[in-house]
């Protein structure tokens, strides 16, 4: 993904629907290092085995820090089914990542909190601006364009099955 700066107002179009996925740590005692500094590290590794293999379906994703304890990561997928399947595949880095978690996580004592969230959002049901900023979020999932006349308000943006 380039980091080169696009000028001026753009949004992102997207064919149909748009899946986002959040996923994120909470580290709930500093002092457990070896309940959730595991926790912490294989989330690089699914993101790097992704980056390597376009077919598992993440389109973009962006690392997101709140604070010295809370770390979350913003992803766009292909398709749920996609998304799904990574989650379940026994010979990815997300499902034995998750077996070690639940493992540990009974004997740590609430010393590390995981969550995930996901979104299918349907055509015309989702709205962007990016003003001088390099493609982000869904327009670097997808393809970032001009914001056409008539469509500079988020309201007209986000109006039924209306295109970017």
């Amino acid at each position: 993904m380039s980091d080169a700066v696009l000028r001026g107002r753009m949004t992102a179009e997207a064919e149909g629907d748009v899946v986002v996925f959040l996923i994120g740590m909470r580290i709930n005692r500093f002092r457990a290092v070896r309940a959730w500094l595991p926790v912490f590290r294989a989330m690089p590794r699914m993101l790097r085995e992704l980056a390597a293999e376009p077919a598992h379906g993440l389109l973009a994703h962006r690392v997101l820090l709140s604070g010295p304890r809370e770390f979350a990561v913003l992803q766009y997928w292909e398709s749920t089914d996609r998304l799904l399947s990574y989650a379940s595949a026994g010979d990815l880095e997300h499902r034995p990542a998750w077996a070690a978690f639940n493992r540990r996580a009974r004997a740590a004592d609430g010393a590390v909190g995981i969550w995930h969230e996901t979104y299918v959002v349907p055509a015309g049901c989702r709205e962007a601006v990016y003003v001088d900023m390099p493609r982000y979020g869904l327009a670097a999932a997808h393809q970032a364009v001009p914001v056409r006349s008539g469509r500079d308000r988020a309201a007209q943006r986000l109006g039924a099955g209306a295109k970017a």
